[in-house]
C-alpha cells in the first residue's frame, strides 16, 4: 500500500492489530530530489502526516520515525548531537526535517509516544544499487569505473545493516517517547577512499595508478555536504553500539552482489552517475 492514501492507511489500522509503527517509507535519492522536489515533499511530508495521524487515532503504543543525519546539514568539525539545529541543504533532507516537525507536534500536542531516529549511511546486502556502496561494487563487477562526484573528498560514516537493526530494536524497547536518537558510528571514509577500498577488494590491486584507472571523476552534485559527524552518546546510554567491523561488513556485501545483482529490476539505470529522470506517478493530492 501507499502511505499517501489516507483511506487505505485508515483501513489498515482498523483491520490489523497494529501496536507499533516503524516508519521507514520515503523517497531517499538526494540527486533525484533536486528534480522532483514536490514529489519528495508529498511522499515524505504528506505521507508521514497521513501515517502519524492514523497511528494516533488507533492509539498505537510507539511510533518510531526514521529520519537521517542529513537534516543537520554538513559540518567539517562540529559534531552534531540531538539538540543541534536542523540545516538541511537539499530537498530530500528538507522533506525529512519537515516530517520530523509533524511527528514531534503529535508528542507536544497529544503526548502521543513518538520517537525520532537520525542515522548515518547504512550499507549491506540487499540495498538498491543507486546508493554509493552497491553502485561502486556493481560497476566494478561489470568492469566499469566508479563514478565519483566532484573531488571525492566528501566523507561519510557507514553502518552495517545488522547494526542498524539492533539500534532500532533498542529504540523500540528502551527509547523514551518524545526523544530523538542519533544512530551513528565513528567509522568514516572519503568517497575516493571508499572507491579505492572496493577496487582493491574486487580488482585485487594495490597499485595507485591502477586504482586511478578504475575511478571516473564526474561533476559534483548541486550541493554535496562534506561530512555529517554525529554524537551517538544517547544511544550508547541505552546499551547500543555498532559491532560489525568494516572489513567484515564490506566483504559480506561484495559477496552478495556477485551473486544477486541481476535480480534487481531496472538496476542498470541506478548505475548512471546521475539519476535517469522519469516522471513520477501522477499525484492525486486530495
Amino acid at each position: 500500500g501507499d502511505i499517501c492514501e489516507p483511506h487505505f492507511i485508515k483501513q489498515l489500522f482498523e483491520t490489523e492489530k497494529i501496536d507499533i509503527v516503524l516508519h521507514f517509507a520515503a523517497q531517499t535519492h538526494v540527486d533525484l530530489s533536486f528534480w522532483h522536489a514536490l514529489e519528495f515533499t508529498y511522499v515524505n511530508v504528506y505521507g508521514t502526516n497521513v501515517l502519524v495521524a492514523a497511528a494516533h487515532e488507533a492509539n498505537v503504543e510507539k511510533f518510531v520515525y526514521v529520519s537521517t543525519d542529513e537534516v543537520y546539514g554538513g559540518s567539517t568539525d562540529q559534531e552534531f548531537d540531538e539538540s543541534s539545529p536542523k540545516r538541511p541543504t537539499n530537498p530530500y533532507a528538507s522533506s525529512k526535517a519537515a516530517a520530523e516537525c509533524f511527528v514531534q507536534s503529535y508528542w507536544e500536542r497529544y503526548q502521543f509516544p513518538v520517537v525520532i531516529t537520525r542515522s548515518s549511511n547504512v550499507y549491506g546486502p540487499h540495498q538498491y544499487p543507486e546508493k554509493v556502496i552497491p553502485k561502486f561494487i556493481s560497476l566494478l563487477q561489470q568492469n566499469r569505473k566508479c563514478c565519483i562526484h566532484g573531488s571525492g573528498l566528501q566523507r561519510r560514516n557507514f553502518l552495517y545493516a545488522t547494526d542498524v537493526v539492533e539500534a532500532f530494536l533498542t529504540v523500540l524497547k528502551e527509547g523514551k517517547p518524545g526523544e530523538i536518537y542519533n544512530i551513528g558510528t565513528n567509522f568514516e571514509m572519503s568517497i575516493a577512499q571508499l572507491a579505492k577500498e572496493l577496487i582493491h577488494l574486487i580488482k585485487k590491486t594495490s597499485s595507485e595508478s591502477e586504482m586511478e584507472h578504475w575511478m571516473d571523476y564526474v561533476k559534483d552534485r548541486p550541493t554535496n555536504d562534506l561530512r555529517y559527524p554525529m554524537n551517538s552518546e544517547k544511544m550508547h546510554k541505552l546499551g547500543w553500539r555498532p559491532k560489525v567491523p568494516w572489513k567484515e561488513g564490506i566483504k559480506k556485501t561484495v559477496e552478495w552482489y556477485k551473486e544477486n545483482f541481476h535480480n534487481w529490476k531496472n538496476a542498470e539505470k541506478a548505475l548512471e552517475p546521475f539519476p535517469v529522470t522519469e516522471p513520477f506517478a501522477q499525484l492525486n493530492v486530495p
